[in-house]
């Protein structure tokens, strides 16, 4: 295992029909990255209809294999970076059909090459400049697990009242039930050693993944986990939300699946 300071960073986008913000967003990304000796972005596109996946193939079909220093400004277009500038490669991988977040996640995770794996949306719900934050933790050697939490005083959109009821109770059951004291369960920035991962069998498809992932990697008692304040531009149904309320019971399900039949 390289020492702290020289951990390297793999970032995970599943997406599926952000073809309006994934330019947008990957142009943040890679403007934001945390500061690792070398980062990678690995998109997983979910069975895309709206022209995501037409657009990722093209991008795909240019210079991303070479792993060198990348630039996608907001309009796509790809562009290498100066040779003094760290690299950050990307790749894309197309699922054969849609099959939920927890699956592009699995893809993912197999895919990631380096020792720290972070979860990025590509909903531009949530800001790229965060991440350096919760890397800061891992690479002092102080954390294992980082969670990002949309309660502790940064802006954050106010949205829907049922959302943060439904997130309230899953968070609360989850920490009585863990044994933790974690605000913000169903947040999408997640980061992690990979380590984290080894051992953990990973099976819901869905947006489940969030309470499968915290309930294994709490029961592990193993972890140091630390969470720190992140900003929050949430959608509304409108804007593209896709979370609705069939997740959220099928979420209190999976609690209990996770905590005591898994």
């Amino acid at each position: 295992m390289r020492p702290a300071a020289d951990y390297r960073l793999s970032v995970i986008v599943p997406v599926y029909n952000e073809r309006e913000t994934l330019p947008k967003l990957i142009a943040e990304l890679l403007r934001q990255m945390p500061d690792a000796p070398e980062a990678e972005i690995v998109i997983v596109d979910d069975g895309s209809t709206d022209g995501t996946r037409a657009w990722l193939t093209a991008l795909a079909g240019g210079e991303l294999d070479q792993g060198s220093g990348l630039q996608v400004d907001s309009e796509g277009r790809v562009k290498h970076l100066p040779e003094s500038r760290r690299p950050i490669s990307m790749r894309v991988v197309l699922q054969p059909k849609n099959s939920g977040k927890g699956a592009a996640l699995r893809t993912g995770f197999s895919l990631a090459r380096f020792e720290v794996i972070a979860i990025q949306d590509a909903d531009l719900e949530y800001d790229p400049a965060d991440l350096s934050r919760m890397f800061a933790l891992i690479q002092k050697g102080v954390a294992d697990v980082v969670y990002g939490s949309r309660f502790s005083g940064m802006p954050a959109r106010s949205l829907y009242m049922h959302h943060y009821l439904a997130n309230w109770l899953i968070s609360r059951l989850i920490d009585v039930l863990c044994n933790a004291t974690l605000h913000d369960i169903e947040v999408c920035y997640k980061m992690f050693k990979r380590e984290v991962l080894d051992g953990m069998n990973l099976v819901a498809n869905d947006f489940g993944f969030e309470v499968e992932f915290t309930v294994k990697m709490l029961l592990a008692r193993r972890w140091r986990l630390y969470e720190v304040g992140i900003c929050y531009y949430g959608r509304t149904y409108a804007e593209g939300k896709k979370i609705n309320w069939k997740d959220g019971i099928k979420a209190l399900w999976y609690i209990f699946r996770f905590r005591f039949f898994s």
